[in-house]
């Protein structure tokens, strides 16, 4: 699932590739070329042109790699994963593997775990395992981090960034009493940041119950992580039933008086362009959690790399994934993407790229949505979590509040996907 994944000094270099472009199957009975389908925007030109050099010249094969819109690609890679000549190799979002791989649609690569991933990060290669079995390889993440302005917290006295929930509040709590600033902008609705919460206080979404998996948020640990959320919004103005994109965070904070807000790297993009001059005044940093050293719970959005069940060249796509997914092309792509790469080994490569550094630390404790088959549906609007959210910060109890959502979550959880 796309989740902006960029720094905004690298926004302009992820939305062009070298590579062969189009929304077609694969090659067929070709079997000296390889269909692969990415996202636009996750293939920067200088990864995409070493990697096709390379799979070429070791393989003898062409590589044709064809770049998919996010706008109905669900659908699409469900289609064409039941067709006779389906793409070899699919890029498919983290949260969307097991929905896939329930359908047989997608290659087992449980030896290419073995050859390759000894040393993948675990939170990201979670998401890659449906049942206990490896159906995809993690390939990049990427997640939310502290953008904040740094004139504001100078003006507020501030001369340090947070290294604890606590310390966070104080510095909202300075940037409120001593300045005209907004301290943070939080509309009440920023589901994936209320998600990374759950993370962080071991919450689970769902539970199985009667064989089905049903709402949980009735549950003490999600009122808690929902408790944080309430404590951090009311530094707010934002509404409390709207989300991040509306407006755009982005563009709020670009008109410099707001202390902090909540997002993706390349959000702060969205405000350089909506006001140049605030670029000197941004930074970022890594969300604190309750002790110093450990980052709060983070949602980890990005892709995984998985192989056609139905594709007559396994063997050909396995050879490209390890080349995809070599040290020396995963750096690459967290260096010149600026997101997070499949092992903890590879984030030095992230060095100079201030967003994707301050984003790094979390990843080992972040996690995704509840990584379920019937997941999907919970999530098309209007999303019954950002309900119950809004229904808290307008007063409600966390139980009342999970009560009147649960009639609509449960009945999407038993939705067909």
């Amino acid at each position: 699932m796309k989740r902006g994944l960029i720094a905004a000094t690298a926004v302009a270099g992820m939305l062009v590739s070298v590579a062969a472009c189009g929304s077609g199957g694969s090659a067929g009975a070709d079997s000296k070329s390889l269909t692969v389908w990415v996202m636009d925007g996750s293939t920067p030109p200088g990864w995409t042109k070493g990697v096709k050099a390379a799979f070429e010249k070791k393989t003898g094969a062409r590589l044709n790699i064809e770049i998919q819109k996010w706008n109905g690609i669900q659908q699409k890679i469900t289609t064409a994963l039941s067709e006779e000549n389906p793409p070899d190799v699919i890029e498919v979002g983290n949260t969307q593997t097991s929905a896939y791989a329930k359908t047989s649609g997608l290659a087992e690569l449980d030896d290419l775990k073995k050859e390759i991933g000894a040393d993948w990060t675990p939170s990201l290669n979670k998401s890659a395992v449906h049942e206990g079995k490896q159906y995809a390889a993690p390939w990049y993440a990427a997640n939310r981090v502290v953008i904040y302005n740094k004139k504001i917290w100078a003006e507020a006295g501030i001369k340090d960034t947070p290294k604890t929930r606590t310390e966070f509040f104080k510095d909202l709590d300075l940037i409120q009493k001593k300045t005209d600033a907004e301290p943070l902008y939080l509309p009440g609705q920023n589901w994936y940041f209320f998600d990374g919460l759950t993370i962080g206080t071991k919450a689970a979404l769902v539970k199985k119950q009667g064989g089905k998996w049903v709402s949980n948020l009735a549950d003490p640990k999600v009122a808690k992580a929902m408790d944080i959320y309430k404590q951090y919004q009311s530094f707010s103005k934002a509404p409390k039933d709207k989300d991040e994109a509306t407006p755009q965070q982005g563009e709020v904070f670009a008109k410099g008086k707001t202390g902090a807000f909540i997002g993706m790297g390349w959000e702060s993009g969205i405000a350089i362009k909506a006001n140049p001059k605030i670029e000197k005044d941004i930074g970022y940093f890594t969300i604190p959690g309750e002790t110093a050293g450990t980052p709060e719970g983070v949602f980890l959005g990005g892709s995984n790399l998985a192989v056609a069940a139905g594709s007559q060249k396994q063997d050909l796509a396995k050879k490209f994934l390890k080349i995809a997914l070599s040290d020396k092309y995963e750096g690459q792509l967290a260096q010149e993407g600026g997101v997070i790469p499949n092992k903890e080994s590879l984030q030095s490569a992230l060095k100079g790229n201030p967003a994707a550094e301050a984003a790094a630390p979390a990843v080992a404790g972040g996690g995704t949505t509840p990584l379920i088959p019937e997941w999907g549906a919970v999530e098309n609007p209007p999303n019954p979590i950002k309900t119950y959210m809004t229904a808290v910060l307008s007063g409600k109890s966390p139980m009342d509040a999970a009560r009147q959502v649960e009639g609509e979550f449960n009945k999407r959880l038993g939705q067909k996907q």
